[in-house]
């Protein structure tokens, strides 16, 4: 059996998947991503290879994605945020036309084709008042984990929103509500509230066209779903079993398989990984001197059309004969 594995570093949560030869997830992986991004990814595929019961010699291909994608040394490829989330949307759901990824750090506003690849995108990456990283926070001044902010949150009878865009103000106006004596839950809803206001916000920058889908982990969250949805006025696609945590890493698997599967269809062999090219590189490729750039001047070329290089000496010095 062929077996892919994908995998998305993100800011917050490093996230792996893998797939065999029908398209069929055998296994999924989730941990915190810290700061070491290389560790981070080597640690979590080995969840994910104890998850499915495998060996890392029977995954023929890793695709990598995320901000840390270029940190994987075991991968094959690597592959932009944008370009996995958009593919495995659409074949997840065919009819996928806007997509949101609300991260650790930024949220991504994504519109789609009906082949998955992306027509526009933008992204909120300039404060943390409009990411998951926020709500995260609040939670914990008020005492809740992070699986606990959905629950919780559902329990709101009067959500009271909090209106600053910036967030070293919204964490103050978190605790002005909470001195004033405003119910937990009606704050953690109303960071939602705030949210999901931005967020479609956002996707109306890249023109909001039906066929709406929710990715990133809040898609865990009952609550964060429905004041997103309560402030589109539509319903979002939501990938069963936690897969939408995953999209991004379930993207990176899919165009791997799909390359795999052309490959072996034109009788190529799968290329090295980024690891084992680094090492053919080293062996080929020639070190030039940071400095022998600027010892060296390069003159115009002679009408006989010969082009000399000269090397500048220092004054004093006379030239010697060339050998």
């Amino acid at each position: 059996m062929l077996y892919v594995a994908g995998l998305d570093i993100g800011s917050t949560y490093t996230k792996a998947i893998a797939l065999d030869g029908e398209r069929r997830v055998v296994g999924t992986a989730v941990r915190r991503t810290g700061f070491k991004l290389a560790q981070a990814s080597e640690a979590v595929f080995d969840d994910l290879m104890k998850n499915c019961g495998l060996d890392r010699s029977k995954v023929v291909y890793v695709g990598a994605t995320g901000y840390g994608r270029y940190t994987v040394p075991f991968r094959h490829a690597q592959i932009t945020e944008l370009t996995a989330h958009a593919q495995a949307a659409v074949h997840l759901f065919p009819d996928t036309r806007t997509i949101l990824d609300i991260g650790g750090q930024d949220i991504k506003a994504i519109k789609v084709d009906a082949e998955g690849r992306v027509k526009a995108f933008r992204l909120n990456d300039k404060c943390a008042a409009g990411t998951g990283a926020f709500l995260e926070k609040t939670a914990r001044y008020l005492g809740l984990t992070t699986e606990d902010i959905g629950p919780y949150a559902m329990r709101s009878t009067s959500p009271k929103a909090i209106s600053s865009v910036c967030a070293v103000f919204a964490e103050s106006e978190v605790i002005n509500h909470l001195s004033n004596g405003i119910a937990a839950e009606d704050i953690m809803m109303g960071a939602m509230v705030s949210l999901g206001g931005r967020a479609v916000q956002l996707m109306r920058r890249v023109g909001l066209e039906p066929g709406y889908m929710l990715t990133g982990g809040m898609t865990r969250n009952e609550a964060m779903v429905s004041a997103l949805e309560a402030a589109l006025g539509e319903p979002f696609h939501v990938a069963p079993n936690g897969l939408g945590q995953l999209n991004g890493a379930y993207g990176a698997a899919y165009l791997g398989l799909r390359r795999v599967e052309k490959l072996l269809a034109e009788g190529r062999p799968i290329p090295p990984t980024a690891a084992q090219q680094g090492q053919a590189q080293a062996a080929t490729v020639r070190r030039w001197s940071a400095m022998a750039a600027t010892r060296k001047r390069f003159e115009p070329c002679h009408e006989a059309g010969e082009c000399p290089v000269v090397v500048k000496r220092p004054a004093g010095k006379p030239a010697q004969a060339a050998a």
